[in-house]
């Protein structure tokens, strides 16, 4: 029996600690990969990270909009029933249904049926005993007919799906800069981080060297206090970096999500090392794969073209305002049993007919429709200039960066020769602590500006990109 309570105890427990361990891991998981690419890194973003899922919302959106445009085309049925009665007589009863169905063009084919029945009605509405049927069209032959307010929703709507494409990917790449912005700063700080921890390694040792040189009578005194000012600097840049580090980690994890789930970079893991070989491919932003001449595609100048379309079908509408309504209608109308015969006298005509005398509101509308279509225009030519300007002068200091980049890792090549023999020399003991330190300064100064250099260049790569807006 006690054997028994011990193994349900156990059951519990285990399954309590399953539980738990569910329950924290849906709220939050760490990434303990060795090594988070660029490229990957990327791709959790475009997949999962919350706002650029926002921006897809675009899309969606205006789906719903071109939906609640195409009902304006959808079929209708219509009743309209009244009865009076009063003092055990019935006044009258009167039924007027219908079925609509609006069609592209300004026509309109419409079935209905209509019944009167009682004592005091309007003579016109007097139907035989069965009721009457109907079956016509109606047809707009002056406003309407070429376009209206539904043919001018739904070609808006369709323009609209296009429009939120544009939009969806400039909210995109505003995301994906951001965090390649992180990205970059993480590496950043990690790089620095470990250089410092490195050179704090190579003080330490020379510290101990030159204390074991002191007793050995081989060094003066001082060299202890240079060597250990060296060590204490050293120690400040660790800790400082190992700050920097931890705060460019949490700002990273702002943008790493992986199926809905926030995620925070694990301490072990590792940018990637050899960014600088794969950034251009991952961007896109090669010169060789960047044409400057053409921008059709842009973005930002589809939107605006899309929006110069939708203010045209504006323009069309406004202009067609200046006809005259002009609506014709026929019917042919029969009873229920008579309507497998066909009897051309049965029928009911109807013409509307309207026009302003000035039309001056009309042409005031399509004057100013036709203002704001040449603003847009301007507007259009300006942004394909400066587009072109922004790519080639971040071209251009893509370029320069690459110079830089060449000219700091043959200054760091340089300083690591001096600092390799100045150690020699101090090996003979032809130099000193104070020499090999200033060296080392230089070095680790150089180390320094080589990781800004590139750093620089990932942010120049990635703003490219940004320019060009294409994160798909």
């Amino acid at each position: 029996m006690e054997k028994t309570k011990n193994k349900l105890k156990y059951v519990v427990r285990l399954f309590s600690l399953l539980f738990l361990f569910g329950f924290s891991t849906s709220y939050g998981q760490d990434f303990n990969k060795e090594e988070l690419s660029y490229s990957e890194f990327l791709g959790y973003v475009k997949k999962y990270h919350p706002l650029v899922k926002q921006a897809n919302l675009e899309i969606s959106n205006a789906q719903a909009a071109l939906m609640a445009a195409r009902g304006g085309f959808d079929p209708k049925i219509e009743v309209d029933y009244s009865k009076k009665e009063f003092k055990g007589t019935e006044y009258y009863s009167l039924l007027n249904s219908s079925f609509k169905i609006p069609t592209w063009y300004g026509i309109e084919i419409k079935a209905g049926f209509d019944d009167t029945d009682g004592q005091y009605y309007n003579p016109q509405n007097r139907t035989p005993e069965a009721g009457l049927t109907s079956l016509g069209i109606s047809v707009a032959l002056g406003q309407g007919m070429f376009i209206n307010q539904r043919m001018a929703d739904v070609r808006e709507g369709k323009l609209q799906l296009k429009l939120s494409d544009a939009q969806r990917k400039l909210k995109a790449i505003e995301v994906l800069y951001k965090a390649s912005e992180a990205y970059f700063e993480w590496r950043k700080s990690y790089n620095e981080a470990e250089l410092y921890k490195r050179y704090l390694g190579f003080a330490s040792t020379r510290f101990q060297g030159v204390k074991k040189l002191i007793e050995l009578g081989d060094a003066p005194a001082i060299d202890s206090v240079e060597a250990g000012i060296t060590v204490r600097n050293r120690e400040l840049n660790v800790e400082n970096g190992n700050l920097k580090l931890a705060k460019a980690q949490l700002y990273l994890s702002n943008y790493l999500w992986i199926e809905n789930v926030p995620v925070e970079l694990g301490e072990m893991v590792k940018p990637e090392e050899n960014l600088i070989l794969t950034l251009e491919g991952t961007l896109k932003t090669d010169a060789m794969m960047v044409d400057v001449e053409s921008l059709e595609s842009h973005p930002k100048i589809q939107a605006l073209e899309t929006k110069m379309d939708m203010l045209e079908i504006g323009r069309k509408l406004k202009a067609n305002s200046l006809l005259p309504k002009l609506n014709v209608g026929y019917n042919y109308i029969s009873e229920p049993a008579y309507f497998d015969s066909f009897n051309a006298d049965d029928y009911k005509f109807n013409v509307d007919f309207s026009i302003p005398i000035f039309l001056r509101k009309e042409r005031g509308s399509l004057k100013i429709a036709k203002l704001k279509i040449q603003d847009l225009k301007f507007d259009i030519e300006q942004q394909r200039l400066e587009l072109k300007n922004k790519i080639k002068a971040q071209q251009t200091e893509i370029a320069s960066l690459k110079r830089q980049k060449r000219v700091i890792d043959n200054l760091v090549k340089d300083y690591t020769t001096m600092l390799n023999s100045e150690e020699k020399l101090f090996s003979f003991g032809e130099s000193s602590i104070f020499l090999i330190n200033s060296r080392e300064n230089n070095l680790v100064s150089a180390k320094l500006s080589q990781i800004g250099i590139e750093n620089q260049f990932y942010i120049s790569n990635a703003e490219l990109y940004k320019i060009l807006a294409n994160p798909d």
